[in-house]
């Protein structure tokens, strides 16, 4: 495969896995709205999880063909894309509101699960056992987040407060719309395998041909090619005024990418380390805790902090390379 295919599949699969997310997020997000939970959680779950199918799928086609650097540098550079880039432009575009919950149970999630995986890979290698952990985190991640949420909208209706409309509204759809959601869902996974097939080949093919590590492939190419479903997603729940979806994705995607991402790859076949060293492990930390910063004060994004991290994210990349 030359250079040129090989950037071409990587295009395709760029697109294959953006229209894949597209379909599932839309899909199994009507579908958790229409069981009742709130979109603070679907932003949080759903479409995180969602959001984040193209890291999974891509992550564990590189595991299993032995391009574990392009899996780690995948999670690493997607979660520095997620809050430099994704949450960057959001704010740059439109002020996002902060849910009070967000600050004090999600984000420190987050922080806590980077810390977490930066000390499993110190010893050169996330191997099974801690792709088990990873894997018990976002279970148990994504029971609380469901469960608490369940709770909180059986207590409105009990007391006879309204539901959150988009609730409401989907409580109120047709029974073909679940059948028409559910072949959203399938539809967008088949996309997602293939489009992640075609994207790890080609750059693995490119690292090869240029000349540079796969980490690094991973960290920026890649990385930014599973990110533009985060991007297209949170730009539009920006536009349209739904900052808690916003945010509660790009954060909860974070705590997707290193927990249910990484953590399956992982216990798929042992990840070496090599290639991503302490400063990008750094990097994605200083991110996380800036934006934190960032949301923490006034209640709400400003557009000033969203340039901040879209020039701190063009330094990274700047770095990298």
């Amino acid at each position: 495969m030359t250079l040129v295919d090989s950037l071409l599949a990587m295009g395709v699969g760029v697109v294959l896995l953006v229209g894949g997310a597209e379909a599932l997020v839309r899909g199994a997000a009507a579908l958790a709205l229409r069981f009742g939970i709130t979109p603070l959680v679907v932003g949080l779950t759903v479409v995180a999880f969602g959001t984040s199918s193209p890291e999974l799928v891509v992550s564990v086609q590189a595991a299993l063909s032995g391009n574990g650097p392009v899996a780690l540098g995948n999670v690493i550079g997607s979660n520095v894309a997620n809050l430099g880039l994704i949450v960057g432009v959001s704010a740059a575009l439109s002020p996002l509101a902060v849910d009070r919950q967000l600050l004090t149970r999600d984000v420190p999630v987050m922080i806590v699960s980077m810390l977490a995986l930066w000390g499993l890979a110190a010893n050169g290698t996330i191997g099974l056992v801690e792709g088990a952990v990873l894997t018990a985190g976002i279970v148990a991640y994504t029971w609380w987040g469901i469960s608490a949420s369940r709770r909180e909208t059986k207590r409105a209706h009990a007391a006879a407060d309204e539901l959150p409309l988009e609730v409401q509204a989907a409580r109120e759809q047709p029974g073909w719309r679940l059948v028409l959601n559910g072949v959203f869902v399938v539809a967008g996974l088949a996309l997602l395998v293939v489009g992640a097939d075609l994207l790890v080949g080609g750059a693995v093919t490119v690292a090869e041909t240029v000349g540079v590590s796969q980490a690094v492939i991973g960290l920026t190419l890649v990385a930014v090619g599973t990110s533009l479903p985060e991007l297209a997603t949170t730009v539009v729940a920006a536009f349209r005024g739904h900052g808690e979806i916003a945010l509660g994705g790009a954060i909860g995607s974070n705590v997707f990418n290193v927990l249910g991402v990484l953590g399956p790859a992982a216990m798929v076949r042992p990840i070496p380390t090599e290639g991503v060293g302490a400063g990008v492990y750094g990097i994605m930390l200083g991110m996380a805790l800036l934006t934190t910063f960032f949301l923490a004060t006034g209640g709400r994004t400003k557009r000033w902090e969203g340039f901040v991290l879209l020039a701190c994210y063009g330094v990274y990349l700047w770095w990298i390379v």
